[in-house]
């Protein structure tokens, strides 16, 4: 069967391919081989494949679609590809096609005071933002606040939700420059007509700079924290007043005295790094990893607080995250444009295994997919938000919603991106199809 070409695109040279795909109705096309242009790229492809689904199927809308030879993305014509790749164009060539992971929709933005310096995705049903105004907030939706969050006394530059899942009472952790961190319980699920005000349950003290990151323990009953004083700091989450760490602060508000607030020392501190600890993160409940401006990733022994691994890349970090495959890949980007991807379980873990580097600027966050293997978000101060695939080395998709610096981003519902900037703004990317 012969093909004319539908993009625009042609070629006197015709090869012979056969489309096959995993996705289900109604992106399915006839498995017969058929004979297309060999300079078509994955544009024509994909209005090729469009095509032919619309051939069997008028109420059909088209989509942007992607293609992999021998498990790789095409990102050249296929022409290009096959000599590239030394593959013989005499056989019938398989093409495998996906939808292309890439927004379907930008929500309006949603807007703050000052810098949204941070966010957190992990829970289906909201998702939370810190700002440099000093408040976190609780969000169900693009403009939907549900709850501010007041205490600190500078930027919040971290956020995590320590049980995302949580059935009514949902608790949360925050991270300032004003050298603390705080612990809040509210309920996400009733119902609110304007943002509901909320003062921490427990305030945690013991770093003598800026509170960088915080991370929570897969069980929530710790948390972790990063600082520019170059410590780790590992805490309780419980709000129980019997801990010999602890101490009830009331205050009087209006000649009543409110709720009083626990107050935390940490339990264990982790001592290393000689530089700022940038990021933090807790994948697993005896392991701790970290980033930091001395150019090194660290993975850390909770029980016995020693370090167990050292990585230098050369570069002060800024971020950093574990997923992937077997959810151990290390993925990390710092002050230049480059995200570097290491796998410890190979040999010479020194060197990364994948690198991209597409940004302009320097590298803020990078966030995997928690239901993929091979994908990953990040954002740089160039002001984009990018989507990666391991399978390839340009991005698949480059989201220019921000106007200025981007400085936090993450995955939420699985099929949205959201992420905050120097523009006051935060914006969602939604229906993103990662399978």
């Amino acid at each position: 069967m012969n093909m004319n070409d539908e993009s625009g695109e042609g070629s006197a040279r015709r090869i012979q391919v056969r489309f096959v795909t995993k996705l289900n109705a109604p992106f399915i096309v006839p498995s017969t081989a058929i004979a297309i242009p060999a300079d078509l790229t994955r544009f024509g492809l994909s209005s090729l494949v469009n095509a032919l689904i619309q051939s069997n199927d008028a109420d059909y809308k088209a989509e942007p679609f992607d293609f992999l030879i021998d498990g790789e993305f095409v990102r050249m014509s296929l022409e290009q590809f096959l000599l590239a790749k030394g593959i013989s164009a005499e056989r019938i060539l398989e093409i495998e096609y996906t939808r292309s992971v890439a927004p379907r929709k930008e929500e309006d933005p949603s807007l703050h005071d000052d810098w949204v310096s941070a966010v957190d995705g992990s829970s289906s049903r909201f998702f939370l933002t810190g700002c440099y105004d000093g408040f976190g907030r609780v969000w169900k939706g693009a403009g939907l606040c549900t709850h501010v969050l007041e205490g600190h006394s500078d930027a919040i530059t971290s956020v995590s939700v320590i049980n995302p899942e949580g059935l009514e009472t949902v608790t949360v952790a925050t991270a300032s420059k004003d050298r603390t961190l705080r612990l809040w319980k509210l309920n996400t699920e009733e119902p609110v007509n304007h943002p509901m005000r909320v003062r921490a349950y427990k305030i945690l003290r013991g770093h003598k700079s800026s509170v960088q990151s915080v991370a929570v323990q897969t069980s929530g009953e710790m948390v972790c924290s990063a600082s520019w004083d170059c410590t780790i700091n590992l805490w309780q989450t419980n709000d129980i007043n019997a801990e010999e760490d602890l101490v009830s602060k009331k205050r009087k508000i209006g000649g009543q005295v409110e709720e009083s607030q626990l107050e935390g020392e940490a339990f264990t501190t982790l001592v290393g790094h000689t530089q700022c600890v940038s990021s933090v993160v807790w994948p697993q409940r005896e392991s701790i990893y970290s980033a930091s401006w001395d150019h090194s990733i660290r993975k850390w022994d909770v029980e016995t607080g020693k370090n167990l691994t050292d990585i230098f890349c050369g570069k002060a970090l800024n971020c950093l995250d574990i997923g992937g495959e077997g959810s151990i890949l290390i993925a990390a980007g710092g002050s230049d444009p480059v995200i570097r991807i290491w796998d410890p379980r190979k040999p010479g873990t020194s060197a990364p295994v994948f690198q991209f580097a597409s940004h302009t600027s320097w590298v803020s966050a990078c966030k995997w997919h928690d239901q993929s293997w091979f994908h990953l978000a990040s954002a740089s101060y160039d002001g984009k938000v990018m989507l990666w695939d391991l399978r390839t080395a340009w991005p698949l998709s480059v989201i220019e919603s921000h106007s200025d610096k981007v400085l936090s981003a993450d995955w939420w519902k699985s099929d949205s991106v959201i992420s905050g900037g120097a523009d006051s703004k935060l914006c969602i990317s939604s229906g993103i199809p990662v399978k």
